[in-house]
């Protein structure tokens, strides 16, 4: 790594605009960071919506994202709603010879389940209800505390585990299944989409955008002030 005269260079920042009351909550410590183009050192430091170029390459550095704490806790609640839409009523209905059958998320499992089919049941029950529910309502534990500038407990580790979890959370492989059943079943009945579906599919546009207005070295920040 290089350093000029045993010190970090600043960094370039474009500002984009005025801080806010709301992006106060935002506004990150300075911090030392590598370039990962020329590794110079770089000292960066700036207001929500600014951008940190390094000095001798011009890279950008580190993006700062703004209302990064209200955008992801709006979000993460959005999707709550969403979410006992989309568990509360039906998912799809089959109309065949007059007869109309409909069912829900959390029986379309039940009966994996009963079919015998545990790993497949257990498989979309984790990926599809437990992990994207785990992550909004832990989002939700532990931004409502830094909204008003407090930590709750076990924060640290909650947030590490929704990290984590980012990868299981496969609700978009789900909707493309459902639309490929959808497509094959259309020839022997009439399918009908329940407002499930819809709930579903902006669940996973809404939990998308929580975890990408999220700013995670801004988060640690926050959670843990010796980073």
């Amino acid at each position: 790594m290089t350093l000029e005269n045993g010190n970090p260079l600043r960094g370039e920042t474009e500002d984009h605009g005025n801080v806010t009351h709301a992006e106060a909550l935002c506004e990150a410590p300075k911090r030392v960071l590598a370039c990962h183009n020329c590794d110079l050192l770089t000292e960066v430091s700036g207001p929500p919506g600014s951008t940190s170029l390094c000095p001798r390459c011009g890279a950008v550095l580190y993006r700062r994202k703004r209302n990064c704490i209200d955008r992801p806790l709006a979000f993460a609640l959005c999707g709550v709603v969403l979410f006992a839409i989309a568990l509360t009523n039906p998912f799809l209905a089959m109309k065949s010879g007059g007869f109309v059958q409909e069912s829900t998320l959390l029986t379309g499992i039940l009966e994996l389940w009963k079919q015998h089919l545990y790993g497949l049941g257990g498989l979309v029950l984790l990926t599809c209800v437990a992990i994207p529910l785990a992550q909004l309502v832990g989002l939700m534990y532990i931004l409502v505390p830094l909204r008003l500038q407090l930590c709750a407990p076990g924060s640290i580790l909650i947030f590490r585990v929704i990290r984590h979890l980012d990868s299981w959370a496969m609700m978009e492989v789900f909707l493309i299944g459902i639309l490929v059943a959808l497509v094959k079943l259309a020839k022997m009945a009439t399918i009908i989409p329940g407002i499930a579906v819809v709930a579903l599919g902006l669940l996973t546009i809404v939990m998308t955008a929580a975890m990408t207005t999220l700013d995670p070295p801004l988060m640690w920040e926050r959670l843990d002030p010796r980073r």
